[in-house]
């Protein structure tokens, strides 16, 4: 399974048009827009699951970049978040 991170997505996208982009490129297990706590409002970004490697590589070579809804997404694969950093906060990977 790969987790996705796609940014600079409309706010007023829903997870089903979101999901309409990725699958020419695979199966896509689930969408998840991050929402704004007190107002519900997107953050303008998601996180997608894709069960085939292989397809979630497509994806992000191909969708990286390109323009949906006027908007130039930003598509990467997601990585954990590393222990110890707090929100906001940047940690550089060593190795």
């Amino acid at each position: 399974m790969t987790k996705i991170f796609v940014s600079n997505i409309l706010c007023q996208a829903t997870e089903a048009e979101i999901r309409t982009v990725f699958e020419p490129y695979g199966t896509v297990r689930s969408v998840s827009i991050v929402t704004e706590y007190q107002s519900g409002r997107s953050r303008g970004f998601a996180f997608l699951d894709m069960p085939n490697e292989a397809q979630a590589h497509d994806a992000i070579a191909t969708l990286n970049g390109s323009r949906v809804g006027g908007r130039r997404l930003r598509v990467e694969e997601s990585h954990p978040k590393l222990p110890g950093t707090v929100r906001g906060e940047v940690k550089r990977r060593v190795g």
